[in-house]
């Protein structure tokens, strides 16, 4: 996935158009942009997947939502649709969590200049390095591909130009897992799984600027 990313970024800086470069004047990469995202997540967005416990009992999932803290470093590239991000997931409620980490190619098909600011997206592809799921795994955290289509809506644009509140916004994140979730027949700590682990989530977060702004 690392490689796939660099590889990426050597095509995309030798085949940028000129009207591009003249439009972003930093060299490779511009001044990163960080950010604390509050986020509520809902898991198994289409399906709870059933699963049988030791005592022969029969539940399902659940579907949340879960709170999480998103630590947040942008990267911007001096190409107007591509940027970088890496990602601290932490789950402040939930002892049992661990930290994830994501790596995160973003191309931006729906820049904020278009809608005068007020709203922008962009498609993710994502190296999720979070705890492992499947029994076949041999160590505790694996490499994951995410998929995520990101949507933002700048709440407070309305305000004059210079004003911190302009850069919160308002996201909506929908996710897919496409590997390492567990399969039906899977055995966890939580029992035995009867059907795949569903691989869609959507995630509602509020974007809160620290540093540039």
């Amino acid at each position: 996935m690392r490689a796939s990313a660099i590889v990426v970024v050597a095509l995309a800086l030798a085949g940028t158009p000129a009207w591009a470069q003249e439009a972003a004047p930093c060299p490779v990469l511009c001044t990163p942009e960080f950010k604390v995202e509050p986020t509520f997540t809902f898991t198994n967005l289409f399906g709870s997947p059933r699963i049988v416990h030791d005592d022969g009992t029969v539940s399902r999932e659940g579907r949340g939502p879960e709170f999480e803290v998103i630590l947040s470093l942008g990267l911007p590239t001096r190409i107007s649709w591509l940027e970088f991000t890496v990602e601290g997931i932490f789950l402040p409620f939930d002892r049992n969590s661990t930290p994830e980490l994501e790596f995160e190619t973003n191309f931006i098909w729906l820049p904020g200049e278009r809608t005068r600011g007020w709203i922008s997206s962009h498609f993710d592809v994502v190296d999720k390095f979070s705890p492992a799921e499947r029994p076949t795994d041999r160590r505790a955290y694996r490499h994951k591909l995410n998929l995520e289509l990101d949507t933002s809506v700048s709440i407070f644009n309305w305000l004059p130009e210079g004003r911190w509140l302009r850069g919160v916004e308002l996201e909506g994140s929908l996710d897919y897992v496409a590997t390492g979730l567990p399969r039906a027949g899977d055995r966890t700590n939580g029992g035995r799984y009867l059907d795949k682990a569903s691989p869609w989530s959507f995630s509602v977060v509020f974007v809160v600027p620290v540093a540039p702004w």
